[in-house]
């Protein structure tokens, strides 16, 4: 299996030996500590062979711009010409295949378009995790001709999501996840249990449009287009 890696080698170069899990343990334990992302991140690249990563949160991807990138050291223009695709393509994706792709390495390629910098490879490695009721995807680049191991791919999303749930930084962007107010939670569950906004609105004693406001903004908040994609949210959530 083939992939990518740094820019700043020269082709030729013998690639430095990856570290040990012990080592790696070593080193991640310190930078968790710290909760420093980007330092954990380095590490797990490192550990299997990787150039480049790029994690980004999936409840956030159909937001605008790159709010849903989390860290990432891929070049920027890079980053900004992939973003679109990688939301377009996880949009499409079903919730079957969501879940499939968790701890799962899978393999995808670059658009034809895209500049790659140096020895990197056209091809990406891609890797569902969960932290807690929070999704990410963690993309990998890699050197030209690097064979992976994939032992080593099926460990990274494990750590991945342990130095993830114990890093501040990333449990303060999670956040995010539980902005919903008690009466968004009420009608989250009714529209889960099959009631309509008139319906709801009969159960909560208030008006048609107050309803159908409130599960508006519970759509925004969540990222969902339709009803049935805010209920599958909530049950992938916990929050009904």
């Amino acid at each position: 299996m083939r992939a990518v890696a740094d820019s700043s080698r020269i082709e030729g170069d013998a690639l430095p030996e990856p570290p040990s899990r012990e080592q790696l343990v070593r080193k991640l334990a310190l930078a968790v500590q710290s909760h420093d992302v980007p330092a954990t991140l380095h590490l797990l690249s490192d550990y299997v062979g990787a150039a480049h990563f790029l994690l980004a949160r999936c409840d956030l991807i159909q937001e605008q711009g790159l709010d849903y990138i989390v860290s990432s050291d891929w070049p920027f223009d890079l980053v900004r010409r992939v973003a679109p695709e990688i939301a377009s393509n996880y949009a499409k994706s079903s919730e079957l295949e969501k879940c499939l792709s968790l701890f799962t390495p899978g393999f995808s390629l670059l658009p034809d378009d895209v500049i790659v910098p140096g020895s990197i490879s056209r091809q990406y490695c891609s890797l569902g995790l969960c932290v807690g009721r929070t999704r990410y995807m963690l993309l990998l680049l890699f050197t030209e001709g690097l064979i992976l191991s994939q032992e080593r791919l099926r460990e990274l999303g494990l750590l991945a999501a342990y130095a993830a749930s114990s890093s501040e930084q990333m449990s303060n962007k999670a956040e995010r996840d539980f902005e919903l107010t008690e009466r968004e939670l009420e009608c989250l569950f009714w529209i889960a249990e099959g009631k309509t906004s008139d319906e709801i609105a009969m159960i909560l004693g208030i008006s048609r449009n107050t309803i159908n406001n409130y599960i508006t903004s519970v759509m925004r908040k969540t990222g969902t287009k339709t009803r049935s994609e805010a209920i599958a949210y909530a049950v992938r959530n916990n929050l009904v």
